[in-house]
């Protein structure tokens, strides 16, 4: 059969440590405010990673979008899906076109194919 490798990445939910995960070359990172320097080198070479990114401004418990985006700036991912934005994070079409090309809002429904 066909075998992915799932590796836990530590990250930080404000002051409460919680996994995201590396699925192959995917990451799936939801609920983060930050996460551990050395957890950065597990996540090289991503071909895809959805992100929380959940409002402009700073939060005490997930990122805002210019913490995700500095984040995708490191990790240097081919593609990146934002995820659990809140009403605050603006209109989908208005803010999302000012996001680099192969950074976007997921939405509900949405399929990656990998």
């Amino acid at each position: 059969g066909h075998k992915v490798e799932i590796l836990p990445i530590r990250v930080m939910h404000g002051k409460l440590p919680i996994l995201g995960y590396r699925i192959g070359n995917m990451a799936w990172i939801t609920d983060m405010l930050t996460m551990p320097d050395e957890e950065y080198d597990k996540l090289q070479g991503l071909d895809v990673l959805v992100m929380n990114a959940l409002r402009p401004k700073p939060h005490n418990t997930h990122q805002s979008l210019d913490e995700a985006l500095q984040n995708v700036n490191r990790l240097q991912p081919q593609e990146t899906y934002f995820v659990h934005m809140s009403h605050n994070i603006g209109l989908h079409a208005e803010i999302g076109s000012q996001l680099p090309p192969h950074v976007q809002f997921a939405f509900d429904g949405q399929e990656i194919l990998l």
